[in-house]
């Protein structure tokens, strides 16, 4: 289902032999899309700084993103991001509900313009290109500490409750812990362990 007035969009990345972890493409992307939105929801990034990625200012508990690449707002699903890697080659495949928003039975979701926000497909796409091409820049410049870094910055706090299901079926319960130093979801378990998941579907308690 893809009704008109949304963002259905991919971009390829060419990896090269200094780049980080393929898979980390995903926070990436991540933070790129979180720094559009909110470029449209009335934010301003400040310049870019070559030691730190850029920082927006917002309200607090408006955007927040969901390990490994959600992206909420007011706690409802905004968007969707899928990569495929082929070769030497990651597809990244972004999707954002501008104009519309689907009912699903397992988690809320919404879109810009049930906030009040009208945005052209074709100027959000401008901007998200922008940022995503200069957040590859700095995760190949700088390594995956940067983002990182801006990655937890924008998402839920440490001691979030959630829930992980495993691709075998197997549902884990804990705090968020933050990220490991290659972006791996970490969760405190009510045991005390500390849990380190490379895979899962995530949702909020």
């Amino acid at each position: 289902m893809s009704p008109p007035g949304n963002v259905y969009a991919s971009t390829l990345v060419r990896l090269r032999g200094s780049d980080p972890q393929a898979a980390t493409l995903a926070l990436v992307a991540a933070v790129a899309l979180e720094e559009a939105v909110a470029v449209f929801l009335g934010a301003s990034p400040s310049p870019v700084r070559r030691s730190a990625p850029p920082a927006l200012s917002r309200r607090e508990g408006e955007l927040v993103l969901k390990w490994p690449n959600d992206l909420l707002l007011d706690g409802a699903k905004l968007s969707g991001i899928l990569l495929d890697r082929v070769d030497d080659a990651v597809i990244v495949g972004i999707g954002v509900n501008l104009a519309h928003h689907p009912d699903l039975p397992d988690r809320a979701t919404t879109s810009l313009a049930a906030h009040g926000v009208g945005v052209d497909p074709a100027a959000f796409l401008d901007v998200l290109a922008e940022a995503f091409a200069r957040w590859v820049g700095l995760w190949r410049g700088e390594g995956i500490a940067a983002v990182r870094a801006r990655w937890l910055e924008r998402a839920h706090p440490v001691g979030t409750a959630l829930t992980a299901r495993l691709a075998d079926g197997i549902v884990i319960d804990g705090l968020f812990d933050g990220l490991d130093p290659d972006g791996a979801l970490t969760l405190r378990l009510a045991s005390g362990e500390r849990r380190v998941i490379h895979a899962a579907d995530v949702f909020l308690l």
